[in-house]
C-alpha cells in the first residue's frame, strides 16, 4: 500500500509529462486526478492503521542507495503516526487541488505540463514524509524546491512569473544550505544519517564541544541550529520570508497546494521529526521561539494592508507558519503538527476558495475592485466564511482547537521561559491582526458595492495586483457578470470546509488529548511535551480566554472600518502615511535585501567581469596578445609602400646603423 501511496504520482508525471502531447489534456487531467484520488483514500487507510490503530509503523527498505566508507544511506519508506498524518495532509489537498484544476485552468493549453508538475510535487514531498534518514530527506527536500519552481513560473511567458520562481529558488537555496551542513555535523557527530541510530546516539552527545567560527559551541545546538535554516527557508521564516509572497504568482491551485498545505509545512515537519536533536539543544529551541513569534507577528501586520486577495491569504500562511514554530520551539511539538493538520484544511479552502473569487471576477485579484459578491456567487461566500471562521479561531472550529491550544502551551512554559512568554504574547496579538485582516478580507470583497476602478487607501501609488491569468485576452472580461464556480471547483471546497469545520474536534483528543500516548506512538519527542500538556490546563482563565477576546476584537474593528462606517481605512492610511507605507512596503526587507545582497553582488560581478575578465585576462591574455600582433602587421604593412625610394632610403638608414654600430665599438 505504501508503495501505491508514494509512487502513483511519480507514475502520473512520467505519463502526463512524456505523453501529455499525444494523449491530450483531458487524459492527462484524468489520470494524474484519478491516481491522486487513489493516493488520498490509501492515506487515509494508512492513517487509521497506524495513527488510530495498534500498527506501531514499518520501514521497508527498497534497497541500498549508496555505501560510501562510514556512511550507508538505505532507500527506505518510514511510516509511523507522524508519517501518516502528514500523508493524510499532502494526498487528500493535492487530490482535491488536482480536481479543482480541471475545472480552474479548462482555458490552459498547458494543461498536460500544469498536470505533471502538480504529480512531479506530490512525488517529492512524499519522498520527504516517507524518509527514514536524511539524505532521503534532503531528497525530497530539494525535489519539491524544484517543483515549487516549474510551478510558480509555469506561465514562464510573463516576466513576474519568472521573477517570483527565481527568488523563491535563491532563497530556499540559502535555507538548504544550512540545512545541508547541519546533516554534516550530524553525520561527523553520530556516524550515521538513518533517524533511529542518530536518535540513540544524541543523549550521549548532550554537552560536547565543537570548535566551529573560531569558538568551541555546544555541538548539538549548533547542529540543531544549522538544521533549522533549512526549515526557515522552506517555511518562509522571518528573514527568508521574502519568497512566499511573490510566489503568488503562479496559478491559484499551486498555492493552494504549494505555500498553504504541503512544502511550507516542510520544514514544520522536519523540527517535528527530528524532535530528539532539538530537545538536547534548548538554545536552538529558543532560536525556534523567537523566529516563530518574529514571523506570526511581521506577516500578521504585513496582512493588514494588501489589496490583492491571495496575498493577504499569503501573509496568513506565513504567519501561522510561525505559531507552528513557537509551539515546536516550547516544546509542544505535536500543537506544532496539529495546526499545520488543521491549517491545511482551512488555508487550502481559503486559497481556492480566492481562486473561485478570482475566476468569478475574470481573473481579477485586487479585493478594491470586488465588493457586493455574496449574492453572485454565494457558495464560494458560504465557504470563504467557514475557512475565515477556523482561521481566527471562532470557537469549535479547527483553528480554534489548534491554535488556542499553542498560546496556551506559550504562556504555560513562559512562566519559566521568557523566550516562551514573547512568543505567548506575539502569538495573542497575531491572533487579533489575524481576524481583522481576515474579515477585511470577507467584507471587501463581499459586501458593500462593486467598485469599478481601484480605490486607493492612501494617496500613495499601491503596487499592482498581479493578473493569475495567462493573458489570453481574460482582461476584456470585466464587464462580465460575476458567476458561480463549474462543480470540479466547488466540490473541492465543500470537502475542505468540513476538515476547516471538524478537524479540530474529531481529532483534538488524538493529538494532544488524552489518546496521545496511544495515538503517536513515539513518533515524536514526548517527555517534555507531556509537561506542557499538564501546564496548559492550569493557567489562568484570562490568559485561556486572551485570542478568543483578540478574535472577537478585530471582527469588531474590521466590522467598524470596511461596513458600518466605509472610508475610515483610508482616513486612517492619510493620518498615518509612514506607518501605511510601511506595512504595504512589508517593512522594506526586499528593499533592505537589495541594498545588502542583490546590488554588492552585481557590482561584484560587474568588477570581475569588466576588471578581472575583460580588462586583465582578455586585456593581457588572448586579446592582448592577438592585439599586439594585430598592431606589428598593421606597422608592417605601412613599411611595404612600393615605392623604390622608400626602399633605397631605408637601406641607407639600415647601413648607417651598422657603420654606427661598428665605428662605435672600435672606439671602446
Amino acid at each position: 500500500m505504501i508503495y501505491a501511496i508514494v509512487f502513483l504520482p511519480l507514475v502520473g508525471f512520467l505519463i502526463a509529462g512524456a505523453f501529455g502531447r499525444w494523449i491530450g489534456a483531458r487524459a492527462s487531467e484524468f489520470v494524474t486526478t484519478s491516481l491522486l484520488m487513489v493516493c488520498a483514500v490509501l492515506s487515509w487507510i494508512v492513517f487509521f492503521d497506524v495513527a488510530l490503530g495498534h500498527n506501531h509503523g514499518y520501514a521497508p527498505i527498497l534497497g541500498n542507495w549508496m555505501t560510501v566508507g562510514a556512511l550507508k544511506v538505505d532507500w527506505a519508506l518510514q511510516v509511523d503516526t507522524l508519517t501518516a498524518v502528514m500523508l493524510v495532509v499532502v494526498n487528500t489537498v493535492s487530490s482535491l487541488v488536482h480536481l479543482y484544476s480541471v475545472g480552474y485552468m479548462h482555458e490552459d493549453p498547458d494543461r498536460p505540463r500544469f498536470f505533471a508538475y502538480l504529480s512531479l510535487f506530490t512525488f517529492a514531498m512524499l519522498m520527504l514524509v516517507t524518509a527514514n534518514n536524511l539524505v532521503q530527506m534532503f531528497f525530497g527536500w530539494e525535489g519539491v524546491g524544484l517543483a515549487s519552481y516549474l510551478l510558480i513560473g509555469f506561465w514562464y511567458q510573463k516576466p513576474s512569473a519568472n521573477a517570483a520562481a527565481i527568488k523563491a529558488f535563491v532563497v530556499n537555496r540559502v535555507g538548504d544550505f544550512g540545512f545541508a551542513l547541519g546533516i554534516f555535523l550530524v553525520f561527523q557527530l553520530t556516524k550515521s544519517l538513518t533517524f533511529d541510530e542518530v536518535f540513540a546516539a544524541v543523549p550521549g552527545l548532550e554537552g560536547e564541544k565543537i570548535h566551529a567560527f573560531g569558538l568551541n559551541v555546544d555541538a548539538l545546538t549548533l547542529a540543531a541550529f544549522l538544521l533549522f535554516i533549512g526549515a526557515m527557508g522552506k517555511s518562509a521564516q522571518f528573514f527568508l520570508h521574502t519568497w512566499l509572497p511573490d510566489a503568488m504568482e503562479g496559478p491559484t491551485p499551486v498555492s493552494a497546494l504549494i505555500h498553504a498545505a504541503t512544502m511550507v509545512t516542510a520544514g514544520v515537519f522536519m523540527v517535528a521529526r527530528l524532535s530528539p536533536i532539538f530537545e538536547y539543544a534548548p538554545a536552538a529551541l529558543a532560536f525556534v521561539t523567537i523566529i516563530g513569534a518574529a514571523t506570526a507577528f511581521f506577516a500578521a501586520t504585513v496582512g493588514l494592508v494588501q489589496n490583492d486577495i491571495k496575498r493577504v491569504i499569503a501573509y496568513s500562511t506565513c504567519s501561522q507558519l510561525g505559531y507552528m514554530f513557537v509551539a515546536e520551539g516550547v516544546g509542544a511539538y505535536s500543537l506544532g503538527i496539529f495546526h499545520l493538520f488543521t491549517h491545511a484544511f482551512f488555508k487550502a479552502l481559503l486559497f481556492l476558495g480566492a481562486g473561485s473569487v478570482i475566476h468569478a471576477m475574470h481573473h481579477e485579484q485586487d479585493m478594491r475592485n470586488m465588493g457586493g459578491l455574496r449574492k453572485d456567487i454565494p457558495f464560494t461566500f458560504a465557504m470563504m466564511t467557514i475557512g475565515t471562521l477556523a482561521l481566527t479561531g471562532f470557537p469549535f472550529t479547527a483553528g480554534y482547537f489548534s491554535k488556542d491550544a499553542i498560546i496556551e502551551a506559550a504562556f504555560a512554559v513562559g512562566e519559566h521561559r521568557t523566550t516562551a512568554m514573547i512568543g505567548f504574547v506575539s502569538t495573542v496579538v497575531a491572533a487579533g491582526l489575524t481576524s481583522y485582516y481576515s474579515w477585511r478580507l470577507v467584507f471587501m470583497t463581499f459586501f458593500g458595492h462593486r467598485h469599478a476602478h481601484p480605490v486607493a487607501e492612501s494617496h500613495a501609488e499601491d503596487e499592482p495586483a498581479a493578473a493569475d491569468a495567462h493573458n489570453h485576452g481574460h482582461d476584456d472580461h470585466g464587464h462580465h457578470a460575476p458567476h458561480e464556480s463549474p462543480l470540479a471547483m466547488l466540490i473541492p471546497l465543500a470537502v475542505l470546509a468540513v476538515g476547516a469545520l471538524g478537524a479540530g474536534y474529531v481529532f483534538e483528543p488524538d493529538f494532544v488529548g488524552h489518546a496521545y500516548t496511544e495515538f503517536w506512538k513515539g513518533a515524536i519527542f514526548t517527555g517534555a511535551h507531556n509537561e506542557v500538556l499538564h501546564e496548559m490546563h492550569a493557567i489562568p482563565a484570562w490568559a485561556a480566554y486572551a485570542p478568543t477576546a483578540m478574535m472577537v476584537l478585530g471582527f469588531l474593528i474590521a466590522l467598524y472600518v470596511y461596513v458600518l462606517k466605509p472610508g475610515t481605512a483610508q482616513a486612517l492610511a492619510r493620518t498615518f502615511p509612514r506607518l501605511y507605507q510601511f506595512l504595504l512596503n512589508k517593512w522594506y526587507f526586499d528593499e533592505l535585501y537589495d541594498f545588502l545582497f542583490v546590488r554588492p553582488a552585481f557590482a561584484l560581478g560587474r568588477l570581475f567581469w569588466k576588471g578581472g575578465d575583460g580588462a586583465i585576462i582578455d586585456g593581457l591574455g588572448p586579446d592582448g596578445v592577438a592585439a599586439r600582433v594585430a598592431d606589428g602587421a598593421r606597422f608592417a604593412v605601412r613599411l611595404e609602400t612600393g615605392y623604390l625610394y622608400h626602399y633605397a632610403f631605408a637601406m641607407l638608414i639600415g647601413v648607417a646603423a651598422v657603420a654606427t654600430y661598428f665605428i662605435a665599438g672600435g672606439l671602446r
